[in-house]
C-alpha cells in the first residue's frame, strides 16, 4: 500500500454510495478501488463510472474481503445490514466506515465496537457534520467557555429528497429505517448534541405522518435530556424543503448556524453569534467538502497517524439515544437512555 492512500470498497452503490464515490475522487489519502453493489442496475451503473474513475466492481460483500488490495469498507447500506456487515469486516482484518447510524439497537452497537476492538480495526462513522468548519469553530469556542454553560440546543435538519424514491426503496420501510426523520437526517443532530453535552440521558419523542405517505413517518420532534438539566431540541422532516439549523444557547451568549444547502453539495454556512455586552454579528463560511474530511480522518487513523476524531463511546452514546427515541415515538412516554462505557 501506498503510504499516504487507504484503498477502500464502497459497498452499496445507491445514492449516498455514489457520493461518497465521486468526493474520494478528489482525496490523496483515500482511494476507491472496489464497488459492491447486488443490484443488477445500480451494478451496470458503477461499472460504467468505474471505467473512468479506476475501480473494479463486484456484487457481494464477501468479495471485498477477500479481496487483499481493499484496507477497509465503507458501509453505505440499509441500517439493518450494518452490525453483521461490521462484524464480517472486522473478522476479515479489514477497517470500518459505516454510514449512519452505526446500528439500530444498541446492543449491536456493543457488539460493533467490540468486533473491531478485538480485531485491532479502526471503526468510522458517517457524522460529516462534525467536520464542517463552522462546528469545528464552535466546538472551539464552547471549549474556551465564551457561550458559558451550556443551557440549550435547538437543531432542524429537513428535506424533501425522499419524494423522489420508489415506494419500496428501504429509505421508507418500517423494518429497514424505523422513525424515517430520525435515520435519514435527525441523527446527525443527535450526535452534534452528543459532541457538545455528552451522552444524553432521556428522551421524549413524537413521529407522524403529515405531508407524505411514508409508512416510517416524516415528521419528528425530540426533547433530549442531558445531566445537569441541560437539553436538546431537534426536529426532522422529509416533506419540507430543506432546512439546516444548529444553534447552542449558553449562559454568556448563543451561536447558530445555518446552511446554505443540503450537506449533500454544501455552499456555505451562516453563523450569527450574539455575545452578552456584544452587537449580534454574522459572518458567512465557505463551502468545505465535510464528507471527505470525516473520510480522510478515518485514514490517518487506518494509517496510525492521528486518533479517530469520533470516539466509540459517543458512537454508542448516539445509538443509545437512537433507541431510546424509537421506544419513545412508539410509547408516547419519556424513555431512559442506556449509558455507554468507556
Amino acid at each position: 500500500m501506498e503510504a499516504a492512500v487507504v484503498r477502500v470498497a464502497v459497498v452499496g452503490y445507491g445514492w449516498w454510495g455514489r457520493t461518497i464515490a465521486r468526493t474520494l475522487a478528489a482525496s490523496a489519502a483515500v482511494r476507491v478501488v472496489l464497488v459492491v453493489e447486488p443490484d443488477d442496475a445500480a451494478r451496470a451503473a458503477a461499472r460504467a463510472d468505474g471505467a473512468a474513475a479506476g475501480f473494479a466492481v463486484a456484487g457481494r460483500f464477501e468479495e471485498a474481503l477477500a479481496t487483499a488490495a481493499v484496507d477497509a469498507v465503507v458501509l453505505c447500506t440499509p441500517h439493518k445490514a450494518h452490525a453483521a456487515q461490521i462484524a464480517a469486516a472486522a473478522a476479515a482484518g479489514k477497517h470500518v466506515f459505516c454510514e449512519k447510524p452505526l446500528c439500530l439497537s444498541y446492543a449491536d452497537a456493543v457488539a460493533a465496537v467490540g468486533a473491531c476492538r478485538a480485531a485491532g480495526v479502526v471503526l468510522g462513522i458517517g457524522h460529516e457534520r462534525r467536520f464542517e468548519p463552522a462546528v469545528v469553530a464552535l466546538r472551539e469556542r464552547i471549549a474556551r467557555g465564551e457561550l458559558g454553560a451550556i443551557l440549550q440546543i435547538e437543531a432542524n435538519f429537513s428535506q424533501d429528497k425522499f419524494f423522489a424514491l420508489p415506494p419500496d426503496n428501504w429509505r421508507l420501510s418500517v423494518a429497514h429505517a424505523p422513525v424515517g426523520p430520525l435515520s435519514a437526517t435527525g441523527i446527525h443532530l443527535v450526535d452534534l448534541a452528543i459532541a457538545v453535552l455528552g451522552p444524553a440521558e432521556s428522551v421524549w419523542a413524537r413521529l407522524a405522518t403529515r405531508g407524505s405517505h411514508f409508512a416510517n413517518g416524516d415528521t419528528l420532534g425530540v426533547m433530549l435530556g442531558f445531566p445537569g438539566g441541560a437539553n436538546a431540541l431537534v426536529s426532522a422532516m422529509l416533506a419540507t424543503p430543506f432546512e439546516g439549523r444548529f444553534a447552542v444557547y449558553g449562559s454568556h451568549g448563543w451561536v447558530e448556524i445555518r446552511d446554505r444547502t443540503h450537506p449533500e453539495n454544501p455552499t456555505g454556512w451562516d453563523v450569527t453569534t450574539c455575545l452578552r455586552g456584544a452587537p449580534r454579528t454574522t459572518a458567512f463560511v465557505a463551502p468545505h467538502a465535510s464528507v471527505r474530511a470525516n473520510l480522510e480522518a478515518f485514514a490517518a487513523a487506518v494509517r496510525g497517524a492521528a486518533p479517530y476524531p469520533v470516539t466509540s463511546r459517543e458512537m454508542l452514546a448516539n445509538v443509545a439515544a437512537l433507541e431510546a427515541i424509537m421506544r419513545s415515538a412508539g410509547s408516547g412516554r419519556v424513555e431512559a437512555v442506556a449509558q455507554p462505557g468507556d
